[in-house]
């Protein structure tokens, strides 16, 4: 056997550099954010410029000097940028400083500044005033120090107004800005408003996101079958998702058997039995941080479905069938939720919340209630070419044994809609007319 010997000198003349790296880092989105799995045509370049635009134009109109972004949302969807999504969506302490005009401020965790300043809609990269006070007990000494930072900011890149918007923080933060002549308001809802419309990119975004996640959905109808757990299940989904270069999953709503009724209960440990429901829902962070959503109910075999779950599952399907040919550009939300399939009395206690509601990075707006829940959660609107929603159905009596979730989502278009999710449906379950 030959020993290979390490010759320093002849190392020396590697160029490692170049040789590791990765034949796309000279994409213009930048080599750091750029994978096998984000497919090169989509234009990150356009996609993160065109929604800044998008939120500049509205903070001109509403006359806002500046806004701050805590919500990692909507702080990727202003820049691109992401950095430990995870943490920071239970703690606020990295933040953008976004003027109507001027330079885009990062307040990031220490020594993490590399990671957002490769992208051309970050300008600069600070320490966070607020890294660590909260778990310190230390928020009443940071509050005034963030603030100070800030109302300098705002006076030198506001234009002229102290109006600035915050997407969430601590009243401790609000209450310094406030002291320091700043005009302080909530502007999550107007930001959701903005994003609520997509941009051509963003729709090719959705349909790549939405791609993943009906693979991993077929891996999950191909793992269904007897003694497999609703965990064993959700793994399946979660590792498909994260091979398909998805991000994370924000719900755990996979369940089987009598643990479909009524809806939401999270995955378990519970073990699959022959001809049961197995039902779940996708809320998938897919490429590019864009949400797939999505449900679909399966049976457990060997065997033939029973008559009432076939008319369970052909419920659900009538309902979302007619509430997307009900949609189109123009609609008023109210004459939706008028319009809207209507439930038969048995199953209305344990209806879904929503007629449909908005997808983007997240569940966004619109959300658009039945026509008996409007006056509680219903708001008056408009659906708009550019919007995406999800089309929900829940189907399951009070005290039955079983339920199905059903939903798809759709692009409205000048003319309609367009449906993105193509998962199909399942024929058995379909086999009897109700």
């Amino acid at each position: 056997m030959s020993v290979v010997v390490f010759d320093p000198e002849k190392a020396a003349n590697v160029d490692f550099a170049n040789r590791m790296r990765h034949p796309v880092a000279a994409d213009p989105a930048g080599g750091m954010w750029i994978s096998d799995t984000e497919p090169s045509y989509i234009d990150a370049d356009k996609l993160r410029h065109g929604r800044l635009k998008k939120l500049r134009d509205w903070m001109a109109k509403a006359g806002y000097g500046a806004i701050i972004l805590f919500d990692p949302y909507n702080q990727r969807y202003a820049t691109g940028s992401r950095n430990m999504f995870g943490y920071f969506l239970r703690n606020s302490t990295r933040y953008f400083f976004i003027p109507t005009e001027g330079p885009v401020i990062l307040f990031e965790y220490p020594q993490s500044y590399h990671v957002s300043l490769v992208l051309d809609t970050v300008d600069e990269a600070r320490p966070s005033k607020l890294v660590w006070s909260s778990v310190s007990n230390r928020d009443d000494e940071s509050a005034g120090a963030f603030a100070d930072e800030i109302t300098e900011l705002l006076k030198k890149h506001g234009g002229g107004s102290m109006k600035i918007g915050l997407d969430r923080c601590a009243h401790l933060h609000a209450i310094a800005l406030q002291k320091r002549g700043c005009e302080v308001k909530d502007c999550q809802g107007e930001i959701l408003a903005v994003r609520a419309i997509k941009t051509d990119e963003e729709v090719k975004c959705l349909q790549v996101s939405m791609a993943g996640a009906e693979a991993a959905v077929a891996a999950v109808r191909e793992a269904i079958k007897p003694g497999v757990s609703e965990n064993e299940l959700f793994a399946t989904m979660y590792h498909e998702v994260i091979r398909q270069g998805g991000e994370f999953i924000e719900t755990r709503l996979l369940s089987s058997g009598q643990r479909t009724n009524p809806w939401f209960n999270e995955a378990s440990g519970r073990k699959v039995r022959p001809g049961e429901i197995v039902a779940l829902d996708t809320d998938m962070i897919g490429c590019y941080g864009y949400f797939s959503d999505f449900s679909r109910s399966f049976r457990c075999g060997p065997g033939k479905p029973t008559d009432y779950q076939k008319m369970l599952y052909r419920m659900a399907y009538d309902q979302v069938q007619h509430n997307i040919g009900i949609v189109k550009p123009g609609m008023q939300f109210r004459e939706i939720a008028e319009k809207a399939w209507k439930i038969p009395d048995r199953f209305v206690e344990q209806r879904y919340t929503s007629v449909m509601h908005g997808v983007g990075m997240h569940g966004e707006t619109p959300f658009i209630a039945h026509a008996i829940d409007y006056a509680t959660y219903g708001k008056d609107g408009v659906l708009m070419p550019g919007m995406v929603v999800s089309v929900e159905s829940y189907i399951g009596e009070k005290h039955g044994r079983e339920g199905v979730k059903l939903e798809d989502e759709i692009l409205i278009t000048e003319t309609g809609c367009e449906v993105l999710s193509r998962f199909p449906y399942e024929d058995e379950l379909l086999g009897m007319q109700v």
